[in-house]
């Protein structure tokens, strides 16, 4: 039996009086205020801290009329229905068209010069989980997804046909083989004749609109059977890009770089397959990433090394929108006629013939179309070539030698197929305002480059606000760098990261750096340093 006397705040509950309960209460009451004051005391010797900048430029919001007439209303009515940005379907579409013209059809940009651009465009979509990047690329892409259906079915007739012939070439064959030894002895020259090989059916191949995951030897193989183009659609970009930078992939890097320019051969030597020539590399691609992922990789693709090689500037059509807070419930059917509509363009230019066996149309600008180009060439190029651009956006920005005309052509497919083969100057100035909308786009893609302390130190800001800082399971009121990176959280996992994040976040006022000298003999000259979380913090403010 426990004879331990029970007590309340130091007093035995046998001396518990009403009395001295409410004394025991206001004691204790009197005790927090005087936290409180102690707490208020140490927060008004700080200075009021201040907003950070923003970590992400604003982007130009994408308008309708950015989308030829064919496309404009079954898209928009994508991301109605969706309440998703329409940046989302518009790229989607815009890339799974211009794999179906891929290598066919060319555009000449100078009037006198046979430089040619292929209209294969590669596209991202960046947004967080749960924004509906992947139902809103699905949802563009399934013309290509019925056309690549259709197609597998008329292979499938075609096969089985193949199949049946070279069952009845072998039957032949054993008859004749027969035949031929019944009379060699008798006429030779007429076993011979019968024995000689008859030229087999060639096997029929299915036309590969999209591919979603293949390695880089069997893409090529792929690419043999469709050497005027084809798409290759990856719901998770960062994984692909990721795979590209490991060791060894330098072959797999190189051949998804020449793939861009859409008129390039590439040859494949490999033991045991032997060498695989393709005479022609067109790839258009599209696929979403999520906002911290592609910040992790643009860090990483502009500091120099493997990464640094232009595989992300050929996302042209990169795209990451700002996603509105409101959400409007829609349950209505789809656009009919806008949607036949669109879909009747991919059907037309899924038959799209080249000129010839080895050579495509070639587009070329009006006379009109000329000179707005050279308009918008002479000034793009004078910038490209000064000091104020970063190198990240002078590699992606010239990246629209190619893209402006390139869109100029899929806009001129898709509204004017039966122009003679002419580019007219709506068309181009439809193009370079897509120019002007992505390049706010790229801008704020970059930014995670181009001011990495700012991104960081939101995010530093973010987690102590979330209480996530914790060091032995409470909220403590300073850190160290190495504290933070114990935590492995994206983008501050190394201890400079840190410092810069840390030290913006003082520059501001939500932190205090104090510097002290080692007081350790073997550590003389050396300093720590550690961060005073300000107080409105501790208690949750923002």
């Amino acid at each position: 039996m426990n004879d331990e006397i029970p007590t309340m705040d130091g007093i035995p509950a046998t001396n518990w009086t009403p009395f001295r309960a409410a004394e025991a209460k206001r004691a204790v009451q009197a005790l927090d205020q005087d936290i409180k004051k102690a707490e208020q005391a140490e927060a008004d010797e700080w200075p009021e801290p201040t907003a950070l900048p923003n970590a992400s430029p604003p982007v130009a919001t994408f308008e309708s009329d950015l989308l030829p007439e064919a496309l404009r209303g079954w898209v928009m009515d994508i991301a109605h229905r969706m309440q998703c940005p329409a940046d989302f379907p518009a790229v989607a579409a815009l890339v799974g068209i211009s794999s179906l013209i891929g290598a066919r059809a060319v555009v000449q940009p100078k009037a006198r010069d046979d430089w040619q651009v292929v209209p294969n465009l590669w596209g991202a979509v960046v947004g967080r989980p749960g924004v509906k990047k992947s139902p809103a690329i699905s949802e563009a892409l399934r013309p290509l997804s019925r056309l690549q259906a259709n197609e597998i079915k008329r292979w499938q007739l075609e096969h089985e046909a193949w199949a049946l012939d070279c069952k009845v070439m072998a039957m032949q064959d054993d008859a004749n083989e027969k035949k031929a030894r019944g009379i060699a002895a008798k006429d030779p020259a007429a076993a011979r004749a019968l024995l000689e090989p008859v030229d087999t059916p060639r096997e029929p191949t299915a036309r590969r609109f999209i591919v979603n995951d293949a390695t880089v030897e069997k893409l090529g193989e792929l690419m043999q059977q469709n050497e005027w183009g084809t798409l290759s659609y990856r719901d998770e970009l960062y994984g692909l890009l990721t795979s590209l930078d490991k060791q060894g992939q330098e072959g797999s890097r190189a051949f998804m770089l020449q793939s861009y320019d859409g008129n390039q051969g590439y040859t494949f030597d490999r033991i045991g397959r032997g060498t695989v020539h393709i005479p022609r590399v067109c790839l258009a691609m599209i696929g979403g990433i999520q906002p911290g992922r592609i910040q992790e990789y643009v860090r990483g693709a502009v500091a120099g090394g493997g990464a640094d090689d232009g595989l992300l500037q050929r996302f042209g059509l990169a795209v990451w929108p700002d996603v509105a807070g409101e959400f409007v419930h829609v349950d209505q059917w789809p656009d009919t006629p806008a949607k036949q509509t669109a879909w009747a363009v991919f059907e037309r230019l899924a038959g799209l013939q080249p000129a010839s066996d080895t050579e495509p149309v070639i587009w070329r600008f009006s006379e009109m179309a000329q000179d707005l180009f050279v308009e918008w060439l002479v000034p793009f190029e004078i910038e490209l070539r000064g000091d104020e651009l970063h190198p990240a956006m002078v590699s992606h920005l010239a990246k629209y030698r190619k893209l402006v005309p390139a869109l100029a052509l899929v806009f001129a497919m898709i509204d004017t197929p039966d122009s003679g083969c002419v580019i007219y100057e709506h068309e181009l100035a439809r193009a370079l305002e897509w120019g002007d909308y992505l390049r706010t786009h790229a801008e704020r893609l970059y930014s995670a480059a181009l001011r990495p302390d700012t991104h960081a130190a939101k995010q530093l800001l973010s987690k102590i606000k979330g209480g996530n800082l914790k060091v032995g399971g409470a909220i403590p009121k300073s850190f160290t760098p190495r504290e933070v990176v114990q935590k492995t959280w994206a983008g501050l996992d190394s201890t400079d990261a840190v410092y810069k994040a840390a030290d913006l976040l003082a520059e501001y006022g939500w932190l205090e750096k104090e510097v002290t000298a080692s007081t350790d003999p073997l550590r003389r000259g050396r300093h720590s340093t550690r961060y005073w979380i300000h107080p409105r913090l501790l208690k949750g403010g923002a």
